[in-house]
């Protein structure tokens, strides 16, 4: 897979896409990713990538030159009728396991990092770009969203994690929450691990896990019942 991200912020994303499990799947070849700083395709000598809005108000707006021209650039190494381009932007629609999964089966993926008050509109007509959001709040920028989006699909490409298993049984892969978990020692402070769970017996642990996750998600999470049960 290929990731581009568009950022007017770069130093957000370096070092977060050189840990732990993106790190993992870059070095293992299932993802190669690029930060393009969008102030190098500016084209004043103050690197300016934004403007006041026509019609007045609060606020700043993202150019739409920069993103075009970062945007031609990536055309140029590759065919973007081939890639996904999706705006961070609280406007879209909320990401999900759903989508996770969905993205991380596209062979190419472009992330534009929304900031101020939005980006000139026209961009709209000049691509295909799908609105994403991770929830209903508002941050200061997109680069935030991109990480989240990226390390959630990152995690489920082939060779990134060492059981893959554990990614297809997290919460919200199936629908719901996911079971408590245990490990060693045994007994701490008189708290005890459920015996099942170290009874070797694979299918009374199975069945408790079950058991385990729709009584979580019905106490935590009765709203996802109802998407369940859709």
């Amino acid at each position: 897979m290929r990731i581009d991200i568009i950022t007017g912020f770069p130093g957000i994303l370096e070092e977060p896409l050189q840990q732990s499990i993106i790190k993992k799947g870059r070095e293992a070849g299932a993802v190669s990713i690029t930060v393009h700083n969008l102030r190098d395709y500016a084209d004043d000598r103050h690197k300016t990538i934004d403007d006041y809005p026509y019609g007045g108000g609060p606020g700043m707006v993202l150019k739409v030159e920069p993103f075009d021209r970062c945007l031609q650039k990536i055309a140029g190494e590759n065919d973007l009728n081939a890639a996904r381009i999706m705006m961070m932007t609280p406007r879209g629609r909320t990401f999900d396991q759903k989508k996770a999964t969905e993205l991380s089966l596209d062979e190419h993926l472009i992330f534009l990092c929304g900031h101020y008050k939005g980006v000139d509109e026209r961009l709209y007509s000049l691509y295909k770009i799908e609105d994403v959001s991770i929830g209903d709040f508002v941050l200061s920028s997109g680069e935030i969203a991109a990480l989240v989006i990226t390390d959630s699909i990152v995690r489920l490409l082939p060779n990134v994690l060492k059981d893959i298993d554990s990614a297809w049984s997290d919460s919200f892969q199936e629908g719901w929450l996911d079971a408590p978990y245990y490990t060693r020692p045994e007994t701490y402070r008189h708290l005890r691990v459920p015996e099942v769970l170290t009874s070797g017996h694979h299918e009374r642990i199975e069945n408790w896990r079950n058991e385990k996750r729709m009584e979580l998600t019905k106490k935590l999470r009765p709203d996802l019942l109802k998407k369940i049960n859709e």
